[in-house]
């Protein structure tokens, strides 16, 4: 079934989200030396400097508990603050045609939300973060509008099922699922199967990447490329960002490690490949990849290491850091747009670079 999808500026959060998105706009207009005094000092960590409205940011969501974690009521709660939150940042929406529809999954049929730009010939599937329990179609509405603008492309953005009441493999079973029955369906959304990219950002972009593995070992159709968001690429949380970015930067050395309690049964090795992309021995085959990454994020080292382990394996791929940054800021339009736009036109680079390579392989 397929209907028409309404603007995200008229999503569940409502009144309360669109004044809370009032405030900060007033609070990124207020002009730097006011911003730093409610900033306070500047902040630096291994060489980079914290940007001044990332710090704004931080500094007043400081001044909010944060509940203890617990695996029974927390997702529930951070799903519902994740709809909150995406909405105050998303910004005005990008208008487009939007139509909602189902693909398969690993068990059951997902929700998933199509947008077109104009006319395309290339199909982006989304996997949207949260720590693989929180977030869906609405949370990512804002940034899937402007990946499909920015660059040309049908997006494709799949509410996979959720961890803990679905816990590993079944999020990585569904995005693959999907992505092979939009493969599949590739004339449906004007493009031709080899036209069809992979991407994700967190815990999404740690499906893309399995995605993009799993087609290379099942001789699968691949994607034609990933865009891969700060994503989490080694479980095992051995890489020094995720120690020197402990706490202080909105995401949490003990969150992502609920999240990864919340994902894996105990007796999942965190080290093996079909869990850690980063622990893929021989990764040569998959997709050329845009892996972008946050200075301030303790994902970041997995994410460079990543594109390293690509390139020394002869995968085309490309780091691009924004060394202000913390973790998640893509997913907040209305303070990061034009680091938002950037990514956009990063990857629209990457899939022309491709197109000629595709078309000689043809």
């Amino acid at each position: 079934m397929r209907r028409q999808q309404r603007n995200s500026d008229a999503g569940p959060a409502g009144r309360g989200a669109r004044s809370a998105s009032a405030t900060m706009r007033r609070l990124l207009a207020l002009p730097p030396r006011w911003k730093r005094r409610i900033a306070g000092p500047a902040v630096h960590r291994d060489g980079l400097e914290l940007d001044l409205d990332t710090q704004l940011l931080l500094r007043i969501n400081s001044a909010w508990p944060r509940p203890r974690l617990d695996p029974v009521t927390s997702p529930p709660r951070m799903r519902t603050a994740a709809r909150r939150m995406a909405a105050i940042g998303a910004g005005r929406a990008i208008a487009m045609s939007v139509t909602d529809i189902t693909v398969a999954g690993a068990e059951t049929p997902l929700r998933a939300r199509v947008y077109t730009p104009g006319a395309t010939d290339t199909v982006l599937v989304w996997f949207h973060g949260g720590g693989w329990i929180a977030g869906d179609l609405d949370t990512h509405d804002g940034l899937c509008r402007a990946l499909a603008a920015g660059t040309a492309t049908t997006v494709v953005s799949v509410a996979y099922r959720l961890a803990p009441e679905h816990p590993y493999p079944a999020p990585v079973d569904d995005a693959y699922a999907a992505y092979l029955d939009i493969v599949g369906r590739a004339a449906e959304f004007g493009a031709a199967p080899e036209r069809i990219a992979v991407g994700g950002d967190s815990a999404g972009g740690h499906l893309a990447a399995l995605i993009a593995q799993r087609t290379v070992h099942r001789d699968a159709p691949g994607p034609l490329a990933q865009l891969l968001l700060y994503p989490v690429t080694d479980l095992t949380g051995s890489c020094p960002s995720r120690r020197t970015l402990a706490r202080g930067f909105e995401l949490t050395h003990t969150d992502l490690e609920f999240f990864a309690r919340c994902l894996l049964p105990p007796a999942v090795d965190r080290a093996a490949p079909e869990v850690s992309p980063l622990a893929a021995p021989n990764p040569a085959g998959v997709a050329p990849a845009l892996i972008v990454t946050a200075g301030f994020d303790p994902l970041r080292d997995e994410g460079a290491r990543y594109a390293r382990h690509l390139r020394e394996h002869g995968v085309p791929a490309t780091e691009h850091r924004f060394d202000g940054y913390t973790h998640g800021f893509a997913n907040n339009r209305l303070a990061f747009g034009p680091a938002v736009d950037r990514i956009a036109e990063l990857f629209a680079a990457t899939l022309t670079d491709i197109a000629p390579r595709s078309r000689a392989a043809g």
